[in-house]
Parts: structure tokens; C-alpha cells; sequence
């Protein structure tokens, strides 16, 4: 883990790490700014092709169905893409007009398969408790402390390493997630705009679908919406997972935790190939989102340009993201994440 220096002066010193990560706030207030004909031409750019795919795909269905699911395969790319504009928009950082904001990720929302007022609250309930042992549940990926794990029985230590597993994480549970759990505003049911953000986007989306039956039947919807909506969901849940999984990650409970620390030391820098990072909408530079919202995806690069000691913070190649996938277990000791392997020889020795 990459730690804090004293004595940082953000105007002149551009590799360094201020003593707190609190301190960077004034600093990246400066950008935050979006620019609403760069943040049009970034939504042209993503739904231009979005749409232009799904023509191709469904022109495809008459010469072969190999050809229509992989041009279809080639558009979760842009799903995955409106997904993060979609994500922009829910902090307020896409557009300075919050209506214009809120409605655009609504309509985002139905591509997505995502009703957006339910995961914008959520997604804020993410941020303002992620890194904190006290208040996990909402929005996040479940993870407990090997003292949790070594207390639990031997059937729900199977049923949380069945959790864990790769073909659960990577395989079910995106299809779960994105087709049958935004169905419904789970964990929020309480409040009525909740639900009417969650029935309004089903109504859409069945809308959508009745329009696609009803003049291509249901080829394209097997073909097209299916797949291409399935691989995004699955590129998605990964980012989501190893942005804060990773063995130098940031836990504390409540009394130690403190939110500027656990944006910056509890999400990684994720360095992709450039088309990559297009792709994503710079969401691999999630250290820095996480300290401070609403600066919009298009300037984080800016950022890490501006101030080369954030860009040394939790860097991780896919490489290594692959790697930490295997980590499972918040070691509060040690402060390392574990393996399953090595939390099993650490109760093993105690």
C-alpha cells in the first residue's frame, strides 16, 4: 500500500502524497466542472455506435445468426460504456443541470437494465460507507474478516466460499443482478419513489422488448439483447469487484474509518490499454472518483496528468487484478485481504 507523506504542497509538488487524504479535496474541486458540449459529444459518441450495432446485429439475423451475436457481443463494449455515463449522471457530475442529469441516466437506465434512482441511492450508500467493517450490505461486494469466517459453521462457511466463487461472481451473478435483482428496489423497499423508479424502468424495458417482438420476433432479442446485455453486466460486475479487492485494500470499523482515507487507499488504480480505458469511461481511475464524485469521467486523466502522486496510489494491471481475484478475507491484523488458503492456515495456527 502506497502510504501518505507530510509536508505536501499541491501547487508544487506533483509526485508526492499529501499527509491526509482529505487535503486533496481543494485540490481536485477544480475539476469538477463538466462541460455540457463535451458531456453531449461523449453521450453522441457512446449511443451512436450503441445504436448503430443493434441495426447491424438485426441486419445480420438474415444472413447468419454467428454474425448477429457477434456484432452483438462487440456492442456490450458500448452498454458497458452507457453504463458509466449512466453512473456519471448519478453524481452529478455529467451535466451541470441535475434534472438534465437525473433524466438522461433514467433513460440510460432502461438499455441498462438498471432503474436509476434505486441504484443511484444505493451506489450512495456505496460511497459513503465503503471501507467500513461497521456498515457493509448495501451496494458492495459481501466480504467478512477471517474472525467473522473462523466463528461461522462449516455450511455457511461453504455457502459464503459458493459466494465467492468465480463462476457465482463472474458467471450467475451478473445475469442475476442486472435481469432479475433490479427488478425490484431490494433494500429500499420502504419508500414509494423507490418503487416507482424500479416499476417505471421494468415498464420500459417490457415496452422495448414487446417493440422488438412484435417486428423481428424473438431472434433478436435472443440474439442481440440477451448477449450483449449479459457480457456488459459481466465486464461491469468485474470492474465494480476489482476496483476493491485487492490485498492492500482499506478496512476499518466505524471508530477508526475515515471516508477520504478509505476512497483514496480503498479503491485501485486500474490501468488498462487505452481503447480499454475508453471503453470504461475511466472508471479504472476509481482512487480518484472515490475521493471526489463529481468530477466527470472525462477529466480524471487530467488529473492523474496534473498530479503524478496519484497516479502511483494502488496502481494494478489486469494482470494483477486477475490475481486478486482469489482474495477473499479481510485479515483486520495484518490488513491485508487473504486467500481462503491463507486464512485456513492462520485459524489452523491459532
Amino acid at each position: 500500500m502506497n502510504q501518505f507523506s507530510g509536508n505536501f504542497d499541491p501547487v508544487t509538488d506533483k509526485t508526492s502524497v499529501p499527509a491526509r487524504a482529505r487535503d486533496w479535496i481543494k485540490v481536485l474541486s477544480n475539476y469538477r466542472e463538466p462541460s455540457t458540449s463535451r458531456s453531449f459529444y461523449e453521450l453522441g459518441l457512446t449511443l451512436g455506435p450503441f445504436i448503430t450495432l443493434w441495426a447491424l446485429a438485426w441486419w445480420s439475423l438474415s444472413i447468419s445468426a454467428w454474425l448477429t451475436l457477434a456484432i452483438s457481443l462487440c456492442n456490450a463494449a458500448f452498454i458497458l460504456r452507457l453504463f458509466a455515463i449512466q453512473h456519471d449522471c448519478g453524481h452529478a457530475s455529467f451535466f451541470k443541470n441535475r434534472t438534465l442529469s437525473d433524466w438522461v441516466g433514467r433513460a440510460i437506465g432502461v438499455l441498462t437494465l438498471t432503474p436509476y434512482d434505486v441504484w443511484r441511492r444505493a451506489h450512495a450508500i456505496h460511497h459513503s460507507s465503503s471501507g467500513n467493517l461497521t456498515r457493509r450490505g448495501i451496494g458492495d461486494v459481501d466480504t467478512l474478516t477471517v474472525a467473522e469466517y473462523e466463528k461461522l459453521s462449516r455450511y455457511r462457511r461453504f455457502r459464503y466460499r459458493m459466494y465467492r466463487h468465480p463462476i457465482v461472481l463472474f458467471g450467475l451473478g451478473p445475469g442475476y443482478l442486472f435481469f432479475l435483482e433490479n427488478r425490484l428496489p431490494f433494500g429500499l423497499m420502504a419508500k414509494a419513489r423507490y418503487w416507482v423508479s424500479a416499476m417505471g424502468t421494468n415498464f420500459a424495458i417490457i415496452g422495448a422488448l414487446t417493440l422488438i417482438w412484435y417486428f423481428g420476433g424473438l431472434m433478436p432479442i435472443l440474439l442481440i439483447f440477451v448477449p450483449s446485455t449479459l457480457l456488459a453486466a459481466t465486464a461491469g460486475v468485474w470492474l465494480f469487484y476489482v476496483q476493491h479487492q485487492f490485498e492492500t485494500t482499506h478496512w476499518e470499523e466505524e471508530e477508526d474509518w475515515d471516508m477520504h482515507d478509505a476512497a483514496l487507499m480503498g479503491s485501485s488504480h486500474y490501468v488498462m490499454p487505452s481503447v480499454l480505458q475508453w471503453l470504461t469511461a475511466n472508471i479504472g481511475i476509481h482512487h480518484v472518483h472515490h475521493l471526489y464524485s463529481r468530477i466527470p469521467f472525462y477529466r480524471l486523466p487530467q488529473v492523474l496528468k496534473d498530479h503524478e502522486g496519484l497516479a502511483k496510489i494502488n496502481r494494478m494491471t489486469i494482470r494483477e487484478s486477475i490475481v486478486n481475484a482469489r482474495l477473499h478475507l479481510w485479515d483486520e491484523d495484518s490488513k491485508r485481504l487473504l486467500s481462503f488458503a491463507e486464512a485456513e492456515t492462520m485459524i489452523a495456527t491459532r
